[in-house]
């Protein structure tokens, strides 16, 4: 078997022209060098006062780690709150659990494979006719990278996929429904067969824009959404993209997408979602009506990306 190379292209959607870069992995890339920077030069200033060399590495490694504070904050904000939806509210020890989990897997994802091995693993879609594929769709500040563990289990399989980078980084949702009427038609192209489509966070949104057109529930077998913000999220008040404020609990964006969507048909969705989820809270808002919602308790947000039982789920979908 042998697979299509992913990399800058151009196809065309109801006649516009798409671009697929990966101007996420350059911006990540142009942070971790400014953080390493940033910890030397902290590391040198301690040197040069006479610090013990003790405490001048301690604090380059909380340099290094300043996302650990940054997820710190948002489970203390996730702690005020209420999870809605009859969930029990997560144990301190469950939210510490998830923190580091976070923590483990946010150095995985931000520090080596989007902003280095995101095009590490090719989309995988000759030689795969009769067989069901799948189409991966990422969230908001990531790319293609995040789904590498999924790719290489699915090219294992001889399962076809195709997983695409949402870009503008910081664009409306709206556009990025060009972006997954391509990728549901490449896979079916190479197939013959309706794929499933699988979200992570933001990108469930952006699958759920693309089916407000009515011809388009019967283009996919079934949706998986995990984490997704379906009613938005309480971070989301601390906006500065447009796609994150639409994902603003009660805001216009949502609310014209749910008016759409009760006049339209809507393909069979999974939503899984925790209550220890960092970004998504209330944990009641990766709920989505109608669908069969699965709480997975003490993961958090991108951690859950990996979550095995959500794997093998999808890949008993495509032997369906």
């Amino acid at each position: 078997m042998t697979f299509a190379v992913h990399g800058p292209t151009r196809r065309a959607y109801n006649g516009v022209a798409l671009r697929q870069t990966d101007m996420l992995a350059r911006l990540q890339r142009c942070w971790l060098a400014l953080l390493v920077l940033a910890a030397l030069a902290v590391a040198w200033s301690l040197t040069r006062i006479g610090a013990s060399p003790w405490l001048a590495a301690l604090l380059t490694i909380v340099v290094l780690n300043v996302h650990a504070w940054v997820l710190a904050f948002e489970f203390a904000w996730l702690r005020r709150g209420v999870p809605g939806a009859a969930l029990p509210r997560p144990a301190a020890s469950a939210l510490v659990a998830a923190w580091w989990g976070e923590v483990l897997t946010g150095i995985r994802v931000f520090g080596w494979r989007q902003p280095f091995r995101s095009n590490a693993i090719s989309d995988q879609l000759t030689g795969a006719q009769g067989r069901r594929g799948v189409v991966l769709v990422h969230g908001f500040v990531c790319n293609r990278g995040l789904w590498n563990p999924w790719m290489h289990r699915l090219r294992e399989a001889g399962v076809p996929y195709t997983a695409i980078n949402l870009e503008p980084v910081f664009g409306s949702i709206e556009c990025y429904a060009a972006l997954v009427d391509q990728a549901v038609q490449r896979v079916t192209t190479a197939t013959g067969v309706v794929p499933v489509v699988v979200a992570h966070s933001m990108g469930g949104l952006a699958v759920r824009a693309w089916l407000r057109d009515p011809t388009h529930a019967a283009r996919v077998h079934s949706v998986v959404t995990i984490a997704t913000p379906h009613a938005g999220t309480a971070l989301a008040h601390l906006a500065f993209s447009k796609n994150t404020r639409q994902m603003r609990p009660g805001g216009p964006w949502l609310q014209a997408l749910q008016r759409v969507e009760a006049e339209s048909p809507r393909p069979p969705f999974t939503c899984y979602f925790s209550h220890c989820d960092n970004i998504v809270f209330p944990a009641s808002h990766a709920m989505l009506a109608g669908a069969t919602n699965q709480h997975v308790p003490g993961v958090a947000h991108v951690h859950l990306a990996f979550h095995p039982p959500i794997l093998d789920d999808v890949m008993s979908r495509t032997r369906a």
